[in-house]
């Protein structure tokens, strides 16, 4: 995975409550077997009309969200099944965090996961970034070191997050990755305790 440090981007706002798992990528692509490819599905439905053109009211395809890293939407983000599909298809799309007040558990462990950074603030605090998410020009900086999300005009929210899952994102690891750091340790019991003929 690619570690998360620090990242500044644009933000996109999709002003909706208890967006599901099938929304963000419906089922019929899930026949994928790659971690990849799966960001021009996103949100398939609602970004696209049945005759496959773009819906110009679709908030991601609007100009000013064009290039938007950061997604901020409503409560219950990533409610529905359990795919890990839905954290690859945000993923792949261009997003490296996600605000929200608050997240679907399976959904929000699926993304600490995967390398996405699932961010919960206030309500309040949502409201105003879903507004300045409309400027063309507004960026927003996510610092996991600090647990700040901030702007150059004020905003600034700390956030919380699970100490583990914090220390695997800075490194870029999954717990596969984690579990190589104990390879020495592994092969010396190994070696102890399993002798080979």
């Amino acid at each position: 995975m690619k570690p998360f440090t620090i990242h500044r981007g644009k933000t996109a706002g999709i002003d909706r409550a208890n967006i599901d798992t099938d929304q963000i990528i419906p089922k019929q692509f899930l026949k994928r077997i790659e971690r990849t490819g799966f960001g021009q599905f996103l949100f398939y439905d609602w970004r696209y009309f049945s005759d496959g053109t773009p819906n110009p009211e679709f908030e991601l395809n609007r100009p000013e969200n064009e290039g938007a890293t950061i997604l901020v939407a409503g409560e219950n983000f990533g409610c529905g099944s359990s795919r890990e599909h839905a954290p690859w298809s945000l993923q792949d799309y261009g997003f490296r965090a996600i605000i929200a007040p608050s997240f679907a558990d399976i959904f929000y462990n699926n993304c600490l996961k995967n390398g996405l950074l699932p961010i919960r603030l206030d309500e309040e605090d949502v409201r105003y970034l879903l507004k300045q998410s409309r400027r063309a020009d507004y960026e927003l900086t996510v610092s996991l070191e600090e647990q700040r999300v901030f702007d150059d005009e004020g905003f600034s929210r700390p956030f919380d997050i699970d100490p583990y899952r914090k220390q695997l994102l800075l490194k870029g690891w999954d717990e596969i990755d984690l579990t190589f750091v104990y390879e020495p340790y592994i092969a010396a019991y190994e070696q102890k305790h399993c002798p080979r003929p």
